[in-house]
């Protein structure tokens, strides 16, 4: 459907999505960091366990961001299979995220606080959001054109505009 608009409108709105889905990046980050290290401190959990406690609770409040801001006008109707997929592909995320700690931890003894942080969240969770960004585009979040997308058929001429808005509706 957005390959009917012009390349500069397709960047401004992939510019758009990027900024609201690292918003809520931004957020979900900071609840990652404040449990995983809670867990560690306050709970003496391992490293590792402490991780994927962090970033479940991180998953899920970044769900609920991304469904209903970055991508509110996603397809409604398939919520159950959008939550699978969330899911499923935030697994896999947890999975690059952690293995990287763990890699760091108990295959490379870096087993300071310091080194533990480094590896979750400058390694492991910068090569897991590459990835959730691309499956929740590509696979999670699909359907109805998103709120830049009808927002940027006001930059064509009118005949356009109505040509771009019944493509997309």
């Amino acid at each position: 459907m957005a390959d009917h608009l012009p390349l500069t409108a397709r960047m401004r709105r992939l510019l758009r999505e990027l900024a609201k889905f690292g918003t809520v990046g931004a957020f979900g980050f900071l609840v990652n960091v404040a449990v995983f290290n809670l867990c560690i401190h306050s709970f003496g959990l391992a490293p590792v366990r402490s991780g994927v406690v962090s970033t479940a609770v991180a998953v899920a409040t970044n769900y609920v961001g991304n469904r209903y801001w970055t991508y509110l006008h996603a397809e409604k109707s398939r919520v159950k299979r959008e939550a699978t997929l969330f899911l499923l592909f935030n697994g896999v995320g947890m999975v690059i995220e952690n293995g990287v700690l763990a890699l760091s931890h108990y295959g490379l003894d870096f087993t300071s606080p310091l080194a533990d942080n480094v590896a979750k969240y400058g390694v492991g969770m910068g090569l897991a959001t590459v990835f959730r960004f691309w499956s929740y585009r590509t696979w999670v979040f699909r359907g109805r054109a998103s709120a830049g997308e009808l927002g940027e058929a006001d930059d064509l001429p009118a005949e356009e505009q109505r040509k771009h808005r019944r493509v997309l509706l």
